[in-house]
Order: C-alpha cells, then sequence, then structure tokens
C-alpha cells in the first residue's frame, strides 16, 4: 500500500510538530508492509527522516509551519500546489497529522485526518484574535472531517470532546496516543548548562517551571499572580518561575508581554526567567532539576509537557480539564483552571514538602513509562489497516 503524509508540520517545535515526528518515525519503523512518501515544504531540518520514507518537496512562500497560524495567513497559491501534488499522486491512503496543515484533496485515497483537541472551538478569542483567522479554521476543520474516512485524535478526553462539540458519530474518532521522547528521562548528575547558568539558573533557587507556548488559553495569569503571592513568603522568598518557550517569534497567538507587564506590576519580574525555546538536551536537564513542573491551560488535548515532565522525575500540577488525570493518575496533583486557590493550595503543598515531592516522582516516573511512541504507533498502524479495508 502506496501512504502518503502532509509532512509540512515538520519544522514546527511546538506540540503538534514534536507529535508527528515522533509518531511518524515509530510508526515507519514498525511498518515494513508499506510505502510511505512524506509531502513536504520545506527541507529544513528534514534530516532525520528514515532512509525508507520517500520525500517529495513543494518549496513554499512561507513554510506551512510558520504560515498555518493564529492570524491563518496561509498562501491560497502555496495551500493550492501542495493539494495538486498530493491529488495527483497514486496513493492508496493519505494521513494529516494536524488539521493546522489540512488541505483538501481530490483523489481516490483514504483519507486520516488528526484533530488534536477543541480548543480553539471552546476559546476561540483566546486562540484567535482575527476574525478572518477563525473564519479560515472553521472551514478548514468542516472540510477536513467532511472529507476524511476516520479522524484520530490523542486522547480519550479529546475524542469526547470531538464527538460532543461536533456531534460526531463515536466510531469516527479514534486515539492514536502520545508519549514522552526517550531523551525525558532521569539523569544520574544533571548539571547546569553554562546556557542554563547565563539565564539565571542557580543551584540556590526552588523552581517553579512551566514548559508551553504563551497563548492566552495557557492561563498564564493565573500562575503569575500564585508564584507573585507564594515568592513574597519568607519560607518561599527563593522561589523563581521559569517559562519555556518561544516568546519572541511565536507564529501562534501570543500574550508573551502582558505576562511580563504583569510580572512588572506584581514586582516579581527579577525573580522570573524566560528561557525562550529550550533544545530537548537542556529541557532534560532542566527538568530534572526543577522543584517542580505546573501546566495551568484552561484546556489541554493531551499535556505532553507535563508527561516529559514526569518521565524525568518532576512533581506534576496539571489542569483537571485534560487527560492528565487519567494518564498519570493519583502521582500528581490536579485543579480547576478556573479557581486560583487550588493551583496555590497544590503548590504550597508541592513547596512544602519533600516526602510528597519524592512520592510524586517516584509515581511519575512509573505512569510516563507507561507511555511509549511505539504503542501509539501500533495504534495507528492498526487504523490504517482499517480505513484502508472499509
Amino acid at each position: 500500500m502506496h501512504i502518503g503524509v502532509d509532512a509540512t508540520c515538520w519544522q514546527n517545535t511546538r506540540g503538534y510538530g514534536r507529535h508527528a515526528r515522533a509518531l511518524l518515525g515509530a510508526l515507519v519503523t514498525i511498518d515494513k508492509e508499506n510505502h510511505y512518501t512524506f509531502f513536504m515544504d520545506s527541507s529544513e531540518n528534514s534530516e532525520d527522516l528514515a532512509p525508507a520514507v520517500e520525500r517529495k518537496t513543494i518549496h513554499a512562500t512561507a513554510p506551512t509551519a510558520i504560515a498555518a497560524s493564529a492570524n491563518g495567513n496561509r498562501s491560497p497559491r502555496d495551500m493550492w500546489r501542495m493539494a495538486r501534488a498530493m491529488s495527483g499522486a497514486d496513493l492508496d491512503l493519505l494521513f494529516f497529522p494536524t488539521i493546522y496543515s489540512y488541505v483538501p484533496v481530490v483523489s481516490r485515497a483514504k483519507k486520516i485526518v488528526m484533530i488534536h483537541d477543541v480548543i480553539a472551538e471552546k476559546y476561540p478569542d483566546l486562540t484567535m484574535p482575527g476574525r478572518r483567522g477563525r473564519l479560515f479554521w472553521k472551514t478548514k476543520v468542516a472540510l477536513g472531517r467532511w472529507q476524511a474516512d476516520a479522524v484520530a485524535t490523542v486522547s480519550e478526553y479529546s475524542r469526547r470532546g470531538l464527538v460532543e462539540h461536533f456531534g460526531m458519530k463515536a466510531d469516527r474518532v479514534h486515539v492514536v496516543g502520545e508519549a514522552s521522547d526517550s531523551v525525558f528521562r532521569v539523569l544520574n548528575s544533571p548539571q547546569l548548562t553554562p546556557r542554563l547558568k547565563s539565564l539565571g539558573l542557580t543551584d540556590e533557587h526552588r523552581t517553579i517551571v512551566y514548559v508551553g507556548g504563551f497563548s492566552p488559553h495557557k492561563n498564564l495569569t493565573m500562575l503569575v499572580s500564585v508564584f507573585a503571592k507564594l515568592s513574597r513568603q519568607a519560607p518561599l522568598s527563593d522561589l523563581r518561575l521559569v517559562l519555556v518557550g518561544e516568546d519572541k517569534k511565536e507564529v501562534f497567538h501570543s500574550y508573551a508581554d502582558n505576562v511580563r507587564q504583569q510580572l512588572v506590576e506584581m514586582g516579581v519580574q527579577n525573580k522570573t526567567i524566560f528561557t525562550g525555546y529550550l533544545p530537548d538536551d537542556e529541557l532534560v536537564v532542566l527538568l530534572n532539576r526543577a522543584t517542580v513542573s505546573v501546566l495551568p491551560s484552561l484546556i489541554e488535548g493531551f499535556g505532553l509537557p507535563a508527561v516529559e515532565a514526569a518521565a524525568c522525575g518532576c512533581p506534576v500540577i496539571a489542569t483537571k480539564e485534560s487527560p492528565l488525570p487519567d494518564l498519570l493518575g493519583a502521582t500528581s496533583l490536579y485543579f480547576d483552571p478556573m479557581r486560583q486557590e487550588q493551583l496555590e493550595d497544590a503548590l504550597t503543598r508541592v513547596l512544602g514538602s519533600e516526602i510528597l515531592r519524592s512520592k510524586m516522582s517516584e509515581g511519575g516516573i512509573k505512569a510516563a513509562s507507561h507511555l511509549t511512541w511505539d504503542a501509539a504507533a501500533q495504534q495507528m498502524a492498526s487504523l490504517i489497516g482499517e480505513v484502508a479495508s472499509s
């Protein structure tokens, strides 16, 4: 069987790009029977493609990883060229690993479209501030659902959201999970790198670490408010807030500047560190040394940063509006993202108890180890076989 993959999200450093690289890498490793062609619009960072994969590059004015942003400014000409290339290929099945990069394709190929979550549907103003962008998104998602022979998503939580929001038949939506990459693990003696030291990280401070984007739905204003209150207390005066993620060249809707202003207004800007994007080899060191990781989002389709932190032995406090209570279980603490006092209580408990942190660390490592990309690839392979034979 000849399987085409829309791999235009390959260059994205955020969640859906990381997801696509890990899932597809595992899939082509275990699937020795089918032939894969990856359709890309940039050769950047594509050297890690499996040798067995055929690559077809349709160069774009701007790569989809940049253009398919909150403003929805992907060139119609670029979309048409990609759609024509995939429509004209002799494919048996076509897989879109994210709805962000979907384009309509007219061909005999069966189609699987992955929709990671319903965040943009539940919080449109917080994810896409422009009316044009929201209209483009609605149209794209509607076309993708209409063309798909099957829809995939990353968790049972997201599956329920898709079924409820769009009124989709439950048997059309399939779960293909996620996992942390093998780089995220417990290190024997993690040492701060020169870059991390230059950012102001030291051995003298306890740290609250957030990893992710700066979109408003990430609920960072609540985290900053709680941090400001706790760090004024004498027992926690050494506390530092470390915000990891692209905060200056973000292609999605970002309110990093609003967060900076809030930090200044609360007088804790000197206790906060913006790291910008961190490569995995430095992020794993940071997570190994962090006191606690917090994911405060209003909603998460999966919550991969929390799973990565747990795999590193870092205690996790996360939003209840996610699959994380099921994925990590009682090894982590969860809170209602609309209830600031719940986050404050959870952080107070974790920061104040080394025994609790140790239990959370041990449990998190075990829970994260049950999630593997091989298992996700097997789920994807099964779905491909089911759709192909339908």
